[in-house]
């Protein structure tokens, strides 16, 4: 089950458009590496070596399709609904709609996958689920993980996007993709100074308005899953791409320096006078 919490947030890349729905429904920090073995990876587990980042396996489930059957707003084959030959239980096909915006198409927001979908883009990864004894409710749990992650990462994303509301008060997501191998800057150097790498990467393209902005999504591996079905520590970021992005950046750890220490500050003259 640890491997399947980890594909919730990756296996299917994500989320799906909602051209592709046939049923819908309405409806940062990393953690200091361990001594021992690091979190098992999907599909399948492999060890950290201390002299060099790992290589984990692709993220992405489609890369041995055609380019032509792939759509590129989300790098993903069309929806495949269709019971696996030896899958051992039927599942559901209902999407949820999700609340991030879609800035293309007629539809208005993106729709995550069922929970067929995600077996299917599973198989696609290599995966065999005789090795984890699923059940139903597994299959649920890991939908509900995997759609929690994203509606987590787009309120990050707003959270920037505030910085430009005069500007734009309705951005929407263009078009996403998974990048597991190709770590980002910040998550080497922090491997550097003796923390775990992320286990996926996504980035997210912002239409700001009219703007394309790329935004880079690197997920932690949090630990148990919480009542709120959420388990990655995300790390939510303009790409440092263009002078626009990278002024926000410095607004954003100007800030953070200043009012965290006018917290502490705080916190210890409230203390002093309770002496």
């Amino acid at each position: 089950m640890g491997n399947l919490m980890t594909s919730a947030v990756s296996a299917t890349d994500a989320i799906m458009p909602v051209q592709q729905q046939q049923t819908p429904t309405t409806q940062h920090r990393g953690t200091h590496k361990s001594e021992g073995e690091p979190p098992p990876e999907c599909p399948m587990h492999k060890s950290i070596q201390k002299q060099a980042p790992p290589t984990y396996s692709s993220e992405c489930p489609i890369n041995d399709m055609a380019p032509e059957n792939i759509n590129p707003l989300n790098m993903m084959p069309p929806a495949n609904q269709q019971p696996a030959p030896d899958q051992p239980f039927p599942l559901p096909t209902e999407r949820q709609v999700s609340s991030i915006p879609k800035a293309t198409g007629d539809e208005k927001f993106w729709v995550y996958p069922s929970q067929q979908m995600f077996w299917n883009a599973m198989l696609r990864k290599g995966w065999r689920w005789k090795n984890d004894d699923l059940t139903p409710n597994d299959m649920d749990n890991i939908i509900k993980i995997h759609n929690a992650n994203n509606e987590q990462a787009w309120q990050e994303v707003l959270k920037w996007e505030a910085l430009h509301a005069g500007e734009c008060t309705s951005p929407k997501l263009r078009s996403f993709g998974g990048k597991a191998k190709q770590y980002s800057p910040r998550a080497r150097i922090r491997y550097w100074m003796g923390y775990e790498l992320p286990f996926d990467r996504h980035d997210w393209i912002i239409d700001r308005c009219g703007k394309d902005v790329r935004y880079v999504i690197d997920y932690y591996d949090g630990g148990m899953v919480d009542e709120r079905f959420t388990f990655a520590l995300l790390d939510v970021r303009p790409a440092m791409d263009s002078l626009e992005n990278i002024w926000d950046r410095m607004r954003v750890a100007w800030l953070r320096w200043k009012y965290c220490n006018k917290s502490q500050e705080s916190e210890c003259a409230t203390k002093s006078e309770a002496k």
